[in-house]
């Protein structure tokens, strides 16, 4: 006789109580906030990048990233995870900006950078980030920051606008708001207009500080291999008092023989 096949029952799960499931916080309600991705920071942190970084930047007393706090995070490592929260809320970015870490402010600056080369980002994104970064432009206070914002970020926003900002930062007794000025106009050489960049070059020309000199002689060479002519007619009225290593950057590209010429006129200073 055959045996009769005994079907098991299914087990069936109660459902958890609703008092039993994990209640969502307020940090759960932002996809992509300031608080993870300073945490993210941390798992990627290391001793060993801290000791380069703090060699690398000036943050000791009297020098110009003074009091500056690093973590110790690879530049190459941020930019992906700055790619990664592209979509944070500007709120999220500015406390970001906040940090008195300065890889938090980088990353900042940077998820502002990536999203603002993504040709998808609305124009009023765009806005957001620009408009953020000059408002705090307390918190973009070293030359990396500076540089991270203003290579595509800032220039790009201004680009079909006035551009009355760049020459009042020009002028202002902040170095890193004069260094936004210069570098803000890359931008502008790319798109072939140089204009902005050989005249605010003209307002920095006698700058005393050094990290002026080498983003303004950067700017320079880079309009110059646009339009050599023009940079030639700028070095002519100029070179003379320019300082060395304003100097130096700007001719890089040159010749041996016409190098020699402009750092010949240059007066000791």
């Amino acid at each position: 006789m055959a045996k009769k096949e005994i079907k098991a029952k299914p087990v069936v799960k109660k459902a958890k109580p609703e008092s039993a499931l994990p209640r969502k916080t307020k940090e759960d309600s932002v996809a992509y906030n300031a608080k993870q991705f300073i945490k993210r920071l941390e798992a990627i942190s290391s001793a060993k990048e801290l000791e380069k970084i703090q060699r690398y930047f000036k943050s000791g007393k009297g020098e110009y990233g003074e009091g500056d706090k690093f973590m110790g995070v690879r530049m190459g490592q941020l930019f992906e995870l700055a790619k990664e929260f592209a979509e944070m809320p500007i709120n999220e970015i500015e406390k970001l900006l906040e940090s008195p870490i300065h890889e938090a402010r980088a990353g900042a600056i940077s998820i502002m950078d990536k999203a603002s080369r993504n040709k998808k980002t609305s124009e009023s994104r765009r806005k957001e980030f620009y408009d953020l970064y000059m408002r705090r432009h307390d918190r973009v206070n070293n030359w990396d920051l500076v540089d991270l914002g203003c290579l595509h970020m800032t220039g790009s926003y201004l680009y079909d606008k006035p551009h009355a900002i760049l020459y009042k930062l020009a002028k202002s007794k902040n170095i890193w708001e004069r260094r936004t000025a210069i570098l803000s106009t890359c931008y502008f050489i790319r798109q072939g207009d140089l204009d902005d960049t050989f005249k605010i070059a003209g307002i920095l020309v006698n700058d005393k500080e050094d990290l002026i000199h080498k983003a303004t002689g950067w700017m320079l060479r880079f309009a110059g291999a646009r339009d050599p002519k023009r940079l030639v007619i700028f070095l002519d009225k100029h070179a003379a008092m320019m300082p060395r290593t304003l100097l130096r950057y700007s001719i890089e590209h040159f010749n041996k023989k016409d190098r020699e010429y402009y750092m010949s006129r240059k007066k000791t200073i």
